[in-house]
């Protein structure tokens, strides 16, 4: 937690940092540390009755309450503003009342939680998992430093400074790397192994539980403390110095990390100058730069989905010191942490078992005792040790099954064998579009047709509860033929409500993309499974760009397992098939099966996903009675639910059974070749699975 709540605090120090991304395990207390952080944040003084928080030494000219001709000044705590995943647009921006405008001609404007958050904090929770629209408005608003809302001729526009963080467990998925880059600090947290810290977490709760308000009582003089300490550190910061050797040795280590842009040798530059600042200096040294690069770089090194967030710290003490021309004292241990150093408090915490002498004595273990952060010790996991990164841990592996591989014959050569050792997948590449036929309604995309609150307008309807986006022309035809008999007389229109048509909007929506692989004997051949691997891979990294959800069924040996539950992590999907065992019979109708249920239960938990099966095989089946005859029953029930699928024919060699395009038949599907399955060797990268389902 030192890395967590120091991250915190610099940007309580400098704003300008650009805020905290915490990735990390759930339970480890990620939102209950970023809430703690507004208590810490300095009172803003904020013009008075004004709804966007306008600063009164220099007022927004352009601010929807201006203007302020005769400001009064008031001072109020520092917000922090939580923004919920399921937010709407509205909410987010804010709303316009545009019965109002176009009737009466005023802008009737509500603001949203961008004007609440305006020079404060802007929090979201689970962060991965917000959608790419509001997203997008974020981007904008982080980007510019004002919100904008347009709504059919209609402009505001208020200012939007605030500092963003954001919480996530990466077992959930990926953030877009749009939104990552514009965090300027990154922090992975992971729970103490520690059963003296974890009793003592324990015992806090449990004391905070009984009496809060005495629990609070108890940390409130060593909370004002650290608030002071930020105001010093505040004070401080215009003073701080940054060298052309300090510069030049932030440049040169951004460049060896081959980072992406200039924004992170910014977020590096200010970040060392905050660290100095916390620590009661005037000057940067290089044990600044240092954990300035460890918190700023780890995100920013990403070259593809797939790879965690992380730094190289040997080489990063390579680059410092290449470009470090003289000694600039005792570095090793990096900037004294809040708990310690000049200015630090020097008395315990109350209650627990906090050494004495402050957070600068406190051990690793005892790191998140203290409420300031210390520095990062030798035992604890930074960002770039992977320590907080649980959707990189594999699937336990299926028990190999014995005895049951006899019998085979010469369809599969190789299933007589034992479970085989997991086999690296090949180079990913880019595949043709796989999408659901028909217009859906689910949530906002990349793959499949469907109706969305984004996208072109393709028509008008009346509205169904809160008026969406208004379809003006729509609107006004409605209500034309009916002003004169409503007494018209001036210039606007006399609507009213029943008039009101929202436009229909199409665009693009995510799927439920459920792989169904054979890792039974008869892909053991080590040629075969890497490259069906490397197709699974690619088909997974695509789903990862077009917001898909993504699931995964192997079957091998006896029987079928959910090797990883539907999610929005395709990172903990190629996890799972990274670490995947071959060998064994072919049990096709079971995975098949199994592949079902998981749908059935898919569609009562977000019936508005449609869902794509993709099944990885070469059609073989084997073990029990009628096989091939049971696994065509099976393919038969998604036929019989409009379920799309795709099949992806692995059979190779001169002689080919082809048993892949049997099942295509009974699943009503589309067959395509590992080599079909590349953009680069189809003419068109638009594939419907409707269009080229196999005949029955």
């Amino acid at each position: 937690m030192a890395d967590l709540r120091l991250a915190l605090l610099l940007n309580a120090v400098s704003p300008a940092v650009g805020g905290v991304l915490v990735r990390g395990e759930k339970g480890t207390a990620k939102s209950t540390a970023v809430r703690a952080l507004s208590a810490l944040l300095p009172p803003v003084a904020v013009v008075a009755d004004c709804r966007f928080s306008c600063d009164p030494a220099a007022p927004d000219p352009l601010c929807p309450d201006g203007p302020h001709p005769e400001v009064r000044a008031v001072d109020r705590p520092a917000r922090m503003v939580e923004l919920p995943v399921g937010a709407s647009e509205d909410r987010l921006v804010g709303a316009l009342d545009i019965e109002r405008a176009l009737s009466e001609g005023v802008k009737a404007y509500q603001p949203g939680l961008l004007a609440e958050a305006h020079r404060g904090l802007l929090y979201v929770d689970e962060v991965n998992l917000l959608h790419d629209h509001l997203v997008d408005l974020l981007l904008d608003a982080a980007a510019m430093g004002a919100s904008h809302v347009e709504r059919e001729g209609v402009s505001v526009r208020h200012a939007a400074r605030f500092l963003l963080v954001g919480t996530m467990n990466p077992e959930e998925g990926e953030l877009r790397p749009q939104l990552l880059d514009r965090f300027g600090l990154t922090v992975e947290v992971a729970a103490s192994r520690d059963p003296r810290e974890r009793a003592e977490v324990v015992r806090r709760r449990l004391a905070h539980d009984a009496d809060p308000a005495a629990f609070a009582a108890a940390w409130a003089a060593q909370e004002a403390e650290l608030r002071e300490r930020v105001v010093r550190a505040r004070a401080l910061l215009p003073k701080v110095a940054l060298s052309d050797r300090r510069l030049r040795q932030i440049a040169a280590t951004c460049a060896a990390f081959e980072v992406d842009g200039m924004r992170a040798d910014i977020v590096v530059a200010r970040t060392a100058t905050a660290l100095a600042a916390w620590d009661g200096r005037e000057e940067v040294l290089t044990a600044d730069v240092r954990q300035a690069a460890l918190l700023a770089l780890p995100h920013r090194r990403r070259r593809n989905p797939f790879d965690a967030p992380g730094l190289d710290e040997e080489k990063l003490d390579r680059a410092l010191e290449e470009f470090d021309e003289d000694d600039e004292g005792p570095d090793d241990d990096g900037p004294d942490g809040p708990g310690g150093g000049p200015q630090g408090p020097a008395e315990d915490g109350p209650g627990g078992d906090a050494p004495e002498g402050g957070a600068q004595d406190t051990s690793p273990s005892q790191a998140p005792e203290q409420p300031g952060p210390a520095p990062r010790g030798a035992g604890e996991a930074g960002p770039g040790t992977g320590g907080g990164d649980t959707a990189q841990e594999p699937a336990d592996a299926p028990e190999p099954a014995s005895g049951e591989e006899a019998g085979q014959g010469s369809a599969a050569p190789a299933a007589g064998a034992a479970e085989q050792p997991a086999v690296a997948a090949h180079e990913p590449f880019r595949t043709r579009r796989l999408d659901v036929p028909g217009l859906g309604e689910g949530a906002d995309g990349r793959r499949s047709r469907a109706r969305t609150a984004h996208g072109r307008t393709t028509g008008a309807r009346r509205p169904r509860g809160a008026l969406g986006r208004l379809h003006l022309a729509a609107t006004v035809q409605a209500a034309a033929p009916h002003q004169r008999a409503r007494g018209r007389s001036g210039t606007g229109l006399v609507l009213r409500r029943d008039d009101l048509r929202e436009a229909v909007r199409e665009g693009r929506e995510g799927n439920l993309v459920l792989f169904v692989v054979d890792a039974s004997g008869s892909m053991a051949a080590r040629r075969r499974m890497g490259a069906v691997k490397g197709a699974v891979l690619s088909l997974l990294l695509d789903a990862y760009q077009r917001r898909d959800k993504v699931g995964l069924v192997t079957f091998r040996g006896s029987g079928a397992e959910l090797a990883l539950p539907p999610t929005s992590s395709v990172e903990a999907g190629a996890a799972r098939l990274e670490r995947l065992p071959t060998g064994g019979r072919t049990p096709l109708a079971a995975g098949l099966l199994r592949a079902h249920e998981v749908l059935r239960v898919e569609r009562m938990r977000d019936p508005s996903r449609r869902p794509l099966l993709v099944v990885v095989t070469d059609g073989r089946a084997t073990g029990g009675p009628e096989p091939l005859s049971r696994a065509a029953r099976a393919a038969s029930l998604f036929a019989a639910d409009g379920t799309a699928s795709v099949v992806v024919d692995c059979e190779s060699g001169p002689v080919r059974l082809g048993l892949a395009a049997e099942l295509t038949r009974s699943l009503q599907g589309t067959l395509v070749t590992l080599d079909e399955l590349r953009a680069d060797n189809v003419t068109s990268l638009v594939h419907s699975v409707r269009g080229h389902r196999v005949a029955a």
